[in-house]
């Protein structure tokens, strides 16, 4: 009875995720009715940007601080068994949080802010099965699980379940959230996630990304590959560098002079959308899954307009991760502009992808869930191979430059 007991809790959890997948799904409208469709930037559309930014750092810095972030820092700090702290973590994964940081998110998606909804949808399927055990502690499913590994199951299966992949749910749960349960964790995630993934599926926003058929990196173009794979892994590692102090700087700015760094920050991401003509705006998937399919994914000035925009996004607080953030900045530099190179769609898809998988992998340190990311959202079987490879090395190669991850800093500094 346990496996269609969690089959039951996959479908909650499914059900769950449908707000955010509608909010991130109205964000891309927006993005793309109101600033790529059209030649000239409306008014009314920066001003969506400056009010939604605006409001996001006033709520998330104020009466809503406790639910700034994407909400896994305390599924992870929960791992490291912190003395002490287990109660004022347990109370971060609350329904209650949650639903504070629901506000918080529709202002990040109307103001098109970078950040994706990895991390919530993984930090809502740990706070829904805390929830349950809360409720009915007897439950024979999740009674006898640790609060550690519990957390790590309804956190990869949140995430699979919001992605439509229970095997992206299961690396993200064995990677980064649960490392010591190890292979404890697959079968119950697979089960939610699996179950939660045809809720969304069957409810949710229908899907825009088709696979694709693009071929294996051909040997013609791995030397370009490696070198997009080493220039990927120094800005994933730049990023985090930069993200940390930016972090602690806004955070200080924020604390002595509230308002007044609020606007600061909403003008600045307002700046930036207009001097990219809106491509730094929300998850990036408007130039993400294009150039993952050999299409265009923005002018060749993207980049570091969403490198900028994705640093401020994150360090002002908006409820997300570095996930979408890092696979798009990582496209943007492996398929580099036709008029650079005469490269078919075949081959700007395979760069793409190899950038993405390299710039995420060095940035987020978890080398098997970026391969497996980048790979759901291309579709081919016969880049995984080049994915996996360069995700490792990138990964590898990034530990010394980098230092912790973005993700394992936050929990640190929680600890402390």
């Amino acid at each position: 009875m346990t496996w269609l007991w969690l089959l039951v809790l996959g479908a909650v959890l499914g059900l769950f995720s449908l707000p955010y997948q509608a909010l991130s799904s109205l964000g891309l409208v927006l993005q793309h009715d109101l600033w790529l469709s059209s030649y000239s930037i409306s008014p009314v559309a920066v001003a969506l940007v400056f009010v939604s930014s605006l409001a996001l750092v006033v709520l998330g810095w104020g009466p809503l601080q406790g639910a700034r972030g994407g909400g896994l820092t305390p599924v992870i700090a929960l791992q490291e068994n912190v003395s002490g702290q287990q109660a004022s973590l347990l109370q971060q994964l609350s329904l209650q949080t949650q639903l504070k940081r629901l506000p918080l998110m529709v202002f990040t998606h109307l103001g098109g802010l970078t950040v994706g909804i990895e991390s919530p949808s993984a930090s809502l399927g740990a706070s829904i099965l805390l929830a349950i055990r809360r409720r009915w502690p007897q439950f024979a499913p999740l009674a006898a699980l640790p609060l550690p590994m519990l957390c790590a199951i309804g956190g990869g299966a949140g995430l699979g379940a919001a992605f439509r992949s229970p095997l992206l749910g299961v690396t993200y749960a064995i990677e980064e959230l649960g490392r010591s349960s190890g292979r404890s964790l697959v079968l119950p995630v697979l089960l939610l996630s699996g179950s939660g993934a045809g809720i969304s599926i069957w409810l949710g926003p229908e899907s825009s990304s088709q696979s694709a058929v693009i071929g294996a990196l051909p040997l013609s173009l791995w030397p370009y590959a490696l070198l997009v794979c080493g220039l990927c892994t120094l800005l994933g590692s730049l990023f985090v560098r930069l993200l940390v102090p930016l972090a602690r700087i806004i955070q200080a700015a924020l604390q002595r002079h509230r308002s007044v760094t609020a606007v600061l920050i909403a003008t600045g991401l307002s700046g930036i959308a207009i001097a990219s003509g809106g491509w730094s705006l929300n998850d990036g998937s408007l130039s993400l899954l294009p150039i993952l399919h050999g299409e265009v994914g923005g002018e060749s000035s993207t980049f570091p307009w969403r490198f900028l925009s994705s640093l401020l996004s994150i360090a002002s607080g908006a409820p997300g991760g570095l996930m979408h953030d890092t696979m798009t900045l990582g496209a943007l530099v492996g398929a580099p502009p036709t008029e650079w190179m005469m490269l078919d769609g075949a081959s700007q898809a395979q760069l793409g992808a190899i950038g993405s998988v390299s710039l995420f992998a060095a940035a987020c340190g978890t080398p098997l869930f970026c391969a497996m990311f980048v790979f759901t959202l291309q579709g081919d079987p016969a880049m995984l191979p080049a994915l996996l490879l360069c995700s490792a090395i990138a990964a590898s190669l990034a530990v010394p430059l980098r230092g912790a991850s973005w993700n394992e800093r936050q929990a640190l500094h929680h600890a402390e």
